[in-house]
């Protein structure tokens, strides 16, 4: 599995929740999360998720800290150590800051990106190379993070089946347009016993990686928590699995 698998299981992994108010938070302060990975028959990686509070800017945030790691055969050939941030202003529900700092196999990034959503544009800086540029950005632009709890947050009774979700997400200085599609209600099978699930089709570009639009299937806990239980990919060589391994403080059960 290659860097840049790992870095588009995390993009899903990251987005593939349920937005009521954004007053209406339905994480807390202490929530973890953490998954495993594997990839076909092995384990590949593990990633988490933890919020905590804090002030920035002067104002109250919640701040998520977002992390992955490569494991077992993996990490032999491909070493993995991703870490993203964000901080969500908690009056607005809207980014501020998020932080993206990766090492995949040899490949690395160090990105900041702080919002102004009264100009309306978000500054990134790489620290890499210490260029700085601007962007315009929407009113309900989303970073990679917190794109994941604003989704998480969704009033999944007034959704129906074959109904669409979608979102704008802002990374590497682009505008990423994220959309699922709502399939069913099921009972899935995972360590911590059955529990229901609302089923969901992130679509996702075919091609390299993926073998088609609608490769991926999540199953999302069918509470208002909305947590990821589990992710499958067909990928043109092998197949990934995310699953949920642990959780810790949930506002709401999983079941």
């Amino acid at each position: 599995m290659n860097n840049r698998i790992y870095g588009l299981l995390l993009i899903l992994i990251f987005n593939v929740s349920f937005i009521n108010p954004p007053e209406n938070f339905t994480y807390q302060n202490g929530e973890f999360l953490k998954y495993r990975v594997s990839y076909s028959f092995f384990s590949a990686a593990y990633a988490s998720l933890r919020v905590s509070e804090e002030m920035y800017q002067n104002k109250p945030h919640f701040r998520v800290v977002g992390q992955g790691k490569s494991s077992g055969a993996l990490s032999l050939f491909c070493k993995i150590e991703d870490r993203y941030e964000t901080f969500i202003d908690k009056e607005t529900g809207k980014p501020s800051k998020f932080i993206r700092k990766i090492s995949e196999c040899g490949h690395t990034k160090d990105i900041e990106q702080q919002f102004d959503f009264e100009k309306k544009e978000v500054l990134v800086i790489n620290k890499e190379d210490k260029k700085r540029s601007l962007h315009k950005i929407t009113d309900s632009i989303q970073d990679l993070i917190s794109a994941f709890y604003k989704l998480r947050s969704y009033n999944s009774n007034l959704l129906k089946n074959g109904e669409f979700i979608s979102l704008d997400i802002f990374l590497d200085e682009q505008i990423y347009p994220f959309k699922l599609k709502i399939l069913n209600r099921e009972t899935v099978k995972t360590k911590f016993g059955k529990i229901k699930a609302i089923k969901i089709a992130p679509y996702v570009q075919n091609g390299r990686i993926f073998k088609a639009q609608e490769s991926v299937t999540a199953w999302i806990s069918d509470s208002p928590s909305h947590v990821p239980l589990l992710i499958e990919a067909e990928l043109r060589v092998g197949t990934l699995k995310v699953s949920l391994d642990q959780y810790e403080n949930l506002k709401f059960p999983i079941k």
